[in-house]
């Protein structure tokens, strides 16, 4: 029967979360259409600018936007999203948003279809991908490849491509720079990307590149002001896209543990990542060539918070230097 060599039609995974949640989402993806390669994947995102990160991917059929504090915060309008998904006749769902009971709601408009779903490790460390993948193991899934994926289009790419030749960093080797971060303990300071990006001119005759998006606006502007090269800035400028075709066309990126980070690694460019509070064994940076950088003798390194109550404020951030970054940088474009 049909069902034996392919058991799901048609899929749905809820995950409405932030830029790197989701890419780090690829994998089980990628193994879902091994798996099942005729059937039909849908995504539920929680926003139209992150549903743009599946808008060229050829194995997602439908990306559905849940707005839960936006067009979708009444009643009514969850009821009609509600009906829309019954209407879709899903056979398998899974769940990663377990915690949150507006996201059951919208599960069980795909009863009776099997509902899988998403456990966080607790008392071990595994990667946040390997334990996205583990929600397949009831169908007999052990899938080992952990890479991200990211799919751009001509448009995107070309945007980049106008702004190397605009900005004369076509033939040049970039550094990207990405200063922010939703959680402050994510954070690199801004002095220490502005003497970062001097040091990736003046050292090593690269051209360093701020990236960001709207609400890192006004650090990129800060760093620019405390440099003494004036790098140039596309923060708040592009789309998720086409900031993934900039990264595309850059050497390398410096970024704390954020949604950048896991893009740069999605388009195959190598970073740095600077990890303080955040656990680089769980959400740091997937695939071979990036280097991680903690800083050394800060006991509470990594607290795994999202608030720092070390009597140091950010000790952890602020105790990695420019220069050994620098160092890094330098050691990884050698290499290359």
């Amino acid at each position: 029967m049909q069902r034996a060599l392919s058991p799901y039609q048609n899929i749905l995974i809820i995950k409405p979360g932030a830029v790197g949640d989701l890419l780090q989402m690829t994998p089980v993806i990628r193994a879902l259409k091994a798996y099942s390669p005729k059937a039909k994947i849908s995504m539920l995102v929680g926003s139209v600018i992150t549903a743009a990160l599946f808008r060229n991917d050829p194995r997602i059929s439908e990306t559905v936007i849940f707005e839960r504090d936006g067009r979708h915060r009444s009643l009514s309008s969850r009821f009609a999203l509600w009906r829309y998904l019954h209407r879709q006749g899903y056979d398998l769902v899974l769940n990663y948003q377990r915690s949150n009971l507006k996201t059951w709601f919208l599960a069980s408009a795909a009863l009776p279809s099997r509902v899988l779903v998403y456990h966080k490790a607790k008392n071990r460390t595994v990667h946040a991908v390997a334990n996205y993948l583990e929600t397949l193991l009831p169908l007999g899934l052990v899938p080992a490849d952990l890479e991200l994926e990211l799919y751009l289009d001509e448009g995107s790419r070309a945007y980049a491509q106008n702004l190397f030749s605009a900005e004369g960093l076509e033939g040049r080797t970039v550094i990207a720079l990405n200063p922010g971060a939703t959680h402050e303990v994510n954070r690199w300071p801004a002095g220490n990307f502005a003497e970062l990006a001097d040091l990736v001119a003046y050292r090593m005759q690269a051209s360093p590149l701020i990236i960001g998006g709207p609400d890192d606006v006004s650090l990129a502007d800060e760093i620019v002001a405390r440099s003494r090269t004036k790098p140039a800035s596309v923060a708040g400028k592009t789309s998720l896209l086409q900031l993934g075709a900039v990264l595309e066309k850059c050497s390398l990126l410096v970024s704390g543990d954020t949604g950048p980070l896991h893009m740069a690694t999605s388009v195959g460019t190598r970073s740095i990542a600077l990890f303080g509070a955040a656990d680089p064994d769980r959400t740091g940076p997937i695939g071979k060539g990036h280097r991680v950088i903690q800083a050394a003798g800060v006991a509470c390194v990594p607290c795994r918070s999202r608030r720092c109550s070390n009597r140091k404020f950010l000790e952890c951030m602020e105790s990695i230097t420019a220069r050994e970054v620098a160092d890094v940088a330098a050691g990884m474009l050698k290499q290359s």
